[in-house]
C-alpha cells in the first residue's frame, strides 16, 4: 500500500510541476511580446541582418556549384542578450571569407 501512495505522490508532483511550467510559459510569452512592441513603438526593438542569396546548380558526380546572387539587409527583431563584439558563434552568424 505504501508503494502505491508514494507513486501517487510522485505523479502528483510531476503533474503540478508540468502545469506550473505551462502556466509560466503562458505568462512570460505575452509579457515578452508586449515589451518588444513597446520597444518598436519607441523606435527601437528592430535591427537588421545581412542576407546572402545563392543559386545552386547540380553538377555531375553528386557535386554542386554555388552562384552568389547578392547580399541584402533585412529588418529583424533585436535580441535581449547581445553577444560581445568580436565573438563568433558560428552557424548563421559566421561571415564567409
Amino acid at each position: 500500500m505504501e508503494a502505491s501512495a508514494h507513486e501517487a505522490r510522485v505523479i502528483h508532483v510531476v503533474v503540478r510541476t508540468f502545469a506550473g511550467l505551462c502556466a509560466a510559459a503562458l505568462l512570460v510569452y505575452p509579457a515578452d511580446w508586449m515589451v518588444w512592441r513597446l520597444r518598436v513603438a519607441a523606435g527601437g526593438g528592430m535591427g537588421s541582418v545581412r542576407v546572402s542569396q545563392f543559386t545552386v546548380a547540380e553538377l555531375k558526380g553528386n557535386k554542386e556549384m554555388y552562384y552568389p546572387e547578392g547580399v541584402w539587409r533585412r529588418r529583424a527583431a533585436g535580441r535581449c542578450f547581445r553577444r560581445a563584439e568580436g565573438a563568433r558563434a558560428g552557424g548563421c552568424d559566421a561571415t564567409p571569407r
